[in-house]
């Protein structure tokens, strides 16, 4: 050695190690090196460095030899099943002897020391030896022995022998191995801190044996494991390395003998060991990425379960699959068939949802070309159809075509799905049929079957379900095109379905409840007794095979009602109409079942309950009425609303029949009550959010506080669900459904409160008639059953007027020659007579005002000039019911009397309407009015108006200075100028073009400079200080013709916004002549604000009143008609 020995000393830096592989296969916890001085026997240790994922260790650790020391030298890598405290020395990975001599050989230079072969590889060590002046010596310092007590002996004798037995094989090693390990166990008691090591190391030695079936005991072999991992939990420095031993345990336990519960307890730890493990690491590269894309494989190939911890599992093993993992498409799959299972068998449109999200990321993750693109398209198609027929929106049934199409497409005739694919498509194509009627649908569906069953011949395990869904499509096809052919070909499949489909087949009941039907379609045709008799007993055997609340006992009832019907009307026994009924009743509440499906049963209740008289028809009506509103609330948006009401071909006229059948049944208070809940559904459940709440705050500020919070949520979620990303829509519904059930659950405790019990539920006939305490109300009701109004008075009971001599189809043609003949006088000249026009008002007076009137003024008393408020339904609305009048003279030759010489007339779209603008009527505030006019639009959207400009002076001059006053015109009356207007002040008078949009009412607009102002960007505002508006614009009081006989118009949308008294149109306006009917207008709505007065906006139906009588020699008969008054 060179230098002097007395202050020189040699260090030795341990750099690093590569190609560390461990002799027995083991996982270690770590590595670490060990330098043996050979004649001394005294040692040094590095730190224990865990392996990186390409078996090498960095160390940069330290030792200092004296140079008294002697130059032969040992130098061992060790293999560590500890961190921190072993137990005994590990297991050798290689030996070299060297010298010191040697290693300063190599200078200031780093080098590597080879060791002996292990697996292939020679293990090294890469390092630094360097001379250094004693008093530099801060590093490791040499030991006197390594741990050598006995436990420790017999341990590092166990992982010798242990290693000797992976290379050799020779059972005998392995046997020493267990033994020596199960000594050491047993010196090391439960409180030894060594239990856990001794336990894992014996555990790991008999797990090796099972493998090789060479020690067949499992059970104690896991169990030492599940011990050891006891001892070692989350936070000891050994937990990772326990936790993946057990998994490993129970995989190799699962894989010889496939019991459920041992994979499920992996995929719960895998959970556990995946966020420890971080990617590239060592474990993921050794064991934890095979153990668990073992569990991920295994777990998609149990059977679907549907229970609550099925589901939890399949959960769990998404959770094993983060995005790029190869196995997420499959998770993801097979989460959403367990959730799509468990919708089937409880109705569940939340799973129905998740599902379809799951399988649309699994769908984007397996692009064009991919293996398994067919399966998750056909699936996520399925999935939508079951949204479809829960919830009934066409874009879904559309867009499941369009993937069962896709799928179709990558399946040749070859693929062994094929079967599944066309048989898919038919469905689907079957279920549009159903929907839109187009014959080519079920003609292809038809064909498609035909193709699928011949590649199920007899004998296949599936052909039964495709009898079954070829069966029903014909089936089905008869209803429409009546081929006797179609219908006995179907009851032949479904009696083969039943032959070959086994008595335990989960879907059996399907398959009964589809015979029945067709039976009893036969029977209809037929008449044979036995045809019936069968459809009954298998629908009952259909019911016996589910539980209470299955989705499918639905078809179950609606086939046993029309069985009971058609056998009622065969043999008119009542016992069959009530049973008719009572499976009526059962099919439309049956809370599993889509709402589609319920409101459809229960329309039909309806229809049986009139056409037998039966006494269930109130009931029939209420629940349709129950059904529908809980459907459309849960549309976000109120045009989706309208899509899911207009929908229901069929349920148009249901209110007014509903208020019909209950005059019928001298019930008026009924009458009242229905033809509002059926009338306001789409304004109800756009109000709900705004309901005054300073009753509830005055009660339980906190309860208030959530309501309200939750509201505003609701109505802040409404936007977001119109996406035009499905998927981002499809996530936006999910969470406008979790905000409505978390409201919901608020209403219901606010109704537990003492006086809130019907807080928003339909108001009773006492709370209705709040809405005539100024003055009566006409409730005008159009039914095909029977027409007649029902009168509200301030107090007491409410009257029918019955019209006998009016029909239904009478007034559509009155309502029809009014189209006709307004716009015919509207050319005519000032001095003309409009003689059509007054025999039409004639007719309005003697049919319909007139009987009215004799109540009004002999029964309840009513004073002439009093208010009264008109509440038109169905064609009623159309008609100007304002302006009827008699045109004829007394004996005396004076005139006799009209409306509205008699009585101040408004109208109101319903009575709840008026209700809530009164409760929104705040103490008197000073009034802010604006004038806006829009006389130039934009975009061609319509002729200039060339008096507007002098009408915002007119109006500007007219009211009070006492009111701030702005005018908002020309290029400042843009959409958004005048929505700012609108918000601002409380008074608002507006001049332009107004367009009723008949197909899509709540795009009704106002013509802007820039764009239009619609109903829905109003009625999106809420403007609660806000209180008249004059629209002097065309068609802005016009209804809806497609929805259950809802008012939506402008004027209504603006009474919602906030505005509690509104002048609208019925018709187009002539702005020339319109002038002169505003001018009157306001010199009497304001005339008494110049003696102290305030302006009042309650006023503004009598001075629509007087102005029209003022303006008799200047404007037009049909044009002093065109104005009418909405609100208080």
């Amino acid at each position: 050695m060179p230098g002097s020995a007395e202050s020189q000393s040699i260090r030795l830096e341990f750099i690093s190690g590569q190609n560390l592989r461990v002799p027995s296969w083991r996982i270690p916890a770590g590595i670490y090196i060990v330098s043996i001085n050979v004649d001394s026997g005294r040692h040094w240790k590095s730190a224990i460095r865990v392996l990186s994922s390409n078996n090498s260790v960095v160390w940069g650790d330290t030792v200092t030899l004296s140079s008294h020391e002697s130059p032969a030298l040992s130098v061992e890598i060790r293999a560590s099943y500890e961190v921190n405290q072993m137990l005994g020395n590990g297991e050798v990975i290689g030996t070299l002897q060297t010298s010191l001599d040697e290693l300063l050989d190599h200078g200031d230079e780093t080098f590597e020391l080879s060791f002996p072969l292990v697996h292939g590889v020679n293990p090294s060590l890469t390092l630094k030896a360097a001379v250094v002046h004693a008093c530099d010596n801060q590093d490791g310092a040499l030991f006197d022995s390594l741990v050598g007590c006995e436990i420790a002996q017999e341990t590092d004798a166990g992982h010798a022998q242990y290693a000797e037995y992976s290379t050799s094989k020779t059972v005998s090693h392995l046997n020493g191995a267990v033994e020596r390990f199960q000594l050491v166990l047993d010196r090391c008691p439960v409180d030894h801190p060594d239990h856990a090591a001794a336990l894992t190391n014996l555990a790991w030695a008999r797990l090796h044996g099972y493998i090789r079936n060479d020690l067949q005991d499992i059970d104690t072999t896991t169990s030492l494991f599940h011990e050891a991992l006891a001892l070692r939990p989350q936070g000891h420095p050994n937990h990772t390395l326990s936790l993946l031993h057990l998994i490993l345990a129970l995989n190799w336990r699962y894989s010889k003998e496939r019991t459920p519960v041992f994979i499920h307890k992996s995929v719960q730890l895998c959970c556990k060991l995946l966020p420890l493990c971080l990617e590239g690491t060592y474990l993921r590269s050794i064991g934890v990425d095979s153990a668990v894309d073992y569990v991920i494989t295994e777990c998609n190939k149990l059977p679907i379960d549907a229970s609550g911890e099925g589901i939890h599992l399949r959960r769990v093993v998404l959770e094993l699959c983060p995005l790029g993992q190869k196995y997420r498409p499959s998770a993801l799959d097979k989460l959403s068939w367990a959730l799509g299972t468990r919708s089937k068998q409880r109705g569940s449109i939340d799973d129905i949802d998740e599902s379809i999200q799951l399988l649309r990321e699994a769908v984007s993750l397996c692009p064009e070309g991919h293996s398994d693109r067919g399966g998750y398209l056909n699936n996520l198609a399925l999935s939508l159809q079951s949204r479809f027929n829960h919830q009934g929106k066409s874009h879904d049934l559309d867009e499941a075509i369009s993937m069962h199409e896709e799928a179709l497409r990558l399946r040749p005739v070859e693929h062994k799905n094929l079967d599944f694919s066309l048989g898919n498509l038919g469905s689907a194509l079957r279920t549009r049929f159903n929907k839109r009627g187009d014959v080519d649908d079920t003609n292809r569906a038809v064909s498609l079957f035909r193709e699928a069953l011949m590649l199920r011949p007899p004998g296949h395990p599936r052909r039964d379900t495709m009898l079954n869904n070829l069966a029903l499509t014909l089936k089905e096809r008869y209803d429409t095109l009546h081929v006797i052919e179609d219908l006995n070909e179907a009851i032949d499949l479904y009696r083969e379905s039943l032959r070959v489909r086994p008595l335990d087949h989960p879907e059996r009941h399907l398959v009964l409840s589809n015979l029945s039907s067709a039976l009893w379609s036969r029977f209809t045709q037929a008449g044979k007794n036995e045809d019936i008799e069968e459809a009954i007993r298998l629908c009952q055997e259909s019911l016996e095979a589910l539980h209470s609340l299955h989705p499918d006992r639905y078809f179950s009832y609606i086939h046993l009602k029309d069985a009971y019907v058609s056998r009622y009307e065969m043999e008119h026994n009542i016992a069959d109409l009530s049973l008719a009924v009572e499976n009526f009743r059962l099919a439309s509440r049956h809370p599993t079942q889509g709402f589609p499906n319920r409101i459809a049963t229960a329309r039909k209740w309806v229809t049986t309950a009139e056409q037998h008289s039966h006494t269930s028809a109130l009931e029939a009506y209420k629940t349709c009425f129950d059904l529908l509103s809980s459907h459309l609330s849960t549309r976000s948006s109120s045009i989706s609303r309208r899509e899911a009401a207009t929908a229901f071909n069929n349920t148009r006229s249901l209110p007014v029949d509903a208020a019909s059948c209950a005059i019928r049944h001298d019930n008026l208070r009924r009458a009242v009550e229905l033809v509002e809940q059926g009338r306001g559904q789409q304004w109800s459940l756009a109000s709900r959010l705004r309901s005054p709440l300073e009753d509830l705050e005055s009660t339980n500020p906190i309860l208030a506080h959530k309501f309200s919070e939750l509201s505003n949520c609701l109505s802040d979620a409404q936007g977001s669900t119109g996406s035009t990303d499905r998927a981002a829509a499809d996530r936006a519904a999910s969470e406008y459904r979790r905000l409505t059930r978390q409201w919901e659950a608020v209403v219901a405790e606010i109704r537990n409160l003492k006086t809130f019990s019907r807080f928003l539920l339909p108001p009773s006939y006492t709370e209705l008639q709040a809405a005539a305490r100024y003055g009566p109300i006409i409730i005008l009701i159009a039914s095909q059953h029977s027409c007649s109004a029902i009168i509200v008075p301030t107090s007491g009971e409410p009257h029918n007027v019955p019209f006998p001599s009016i029909t239904l189809a009478d007034l559509e043609d009155l309502k029809d020659r009014f189209a006709r003949v307004i716009p015919h006088a509207s050319k005519m000249d000032l001095k003309q007579p409009r003689n059509d026009l007054i025999v039409l008002l004639r007719a309005v007076w003697d049919g319909i005002m007139l009987p009215v009137v004799n109540i009004l003024e002999h029964t309840l008393n009513l004073k002439h000039q009093s208010r009264i408020w008109l509440c038109p339904t169905a064609a009623f609305t159309s008609i100007p019911l304002h302006a009827a009048h008699p045109f004829r003279t007394k004996a005396d030759h004076s005139k006799e009397p009209c409306l509205e010489d008699l009585y101040i007339c408004s109208y109101t779209p319903t009575l709840s309407a008026l209700i809530r603008s009164r409760q929104m009527m705040k103490k008197h505030v000073p009034p802010s009015f604006v004038a806006i006019g829009q006389g130039q639009p934009g975009g061609g959207n319509g002729k200039a108006l060339l008096a507007v400009d002098g009408e915002l002076e007119l109006v500007h001059k007219l009211v009070p200075t006492t009111a701030n006053r702005f005018t908002v015109s020309g290029d400042a009356a843009t959409r958004a100028g005048t929505l700012e207007a609108l918000e601002q002040n409380t008074w608002v008078h507006l001049a332009c073009h107004g367009k009723q949009d008949h197909n899509q009412p709540y795009n009704s607009h106002f013509v802007m400079k820039d764009a239009p102002l619609t109903l829905l960007d109003i009625m999106e505002k809420d403007i609660p200080h806000a209180e008249f508006a004059f629209l002097s614009a065309c068609h802005t009081a016009v209804g809806d013709k497609e929805t259950p006989d809802e008012v939506i118009h402008l004027a209504a949308g603006l009474q919602f916004s906030g505005f509690k008294s509104v002048v609208g149109t019925l018709w187009e306006v002539d702005d020339a002549v319109a002038k002169h009917v505003v001018e009157a207008f306001y010199e009497n709505m304001v005339n008494h604000v110049e003696d102290g007065g305030f302006m009042d906006c309650t006023r503004a139906a009598w001075a629509l009143n007087r102005a029209t009588h003022a303006v008799k020699t200047k404007v037009p008969l049909e044009q002093r008609m065109v104005f009418i008054h909405i609100g208080v």
